[in-house]
């Protein structure tokens, strides 16, 4: 399961902040949602859904645009992969 760390900031209009690497990003608000999703545990399945049922967008659409951003996490060292790394 992927989680956000627990020290990145993020204001409710989309300004993120990594104190770790001193780093800042904007989000749009789909972005802010789906983080504020990862905080609360929730798995992609349940995101994606969650995202589907909210706005009129394609599946296929939805499932780029959710892999994007979740790669955009990762690249910027902003999501905790501990679970990932389990052997």
């Amino acid at each position: 399961m992927m989680k956000i760390k627990k020290n990145v900031a993020i204001s409710e209009s989309g300004y993120l902040f990594n104190p770790g690497t001193g780093e800042s990003f904007s989000v749009n608000p789909i972005g802010v949602g789906i983080i504020q999703m990862l905080r609360e545990g929730k798995s992609e399945d349940e995101i994606r859904s969650e995202m589907l049922s909210q706005y009129d967008i394609d599946a296929d659409t939805m499932e780029k645009d959710l892999q994007d951003f979740i790669g955009f996490l990762k690249q910027y060292a902003l999501i905790d992969n501990n679970d990932e790394k389990k052997v």
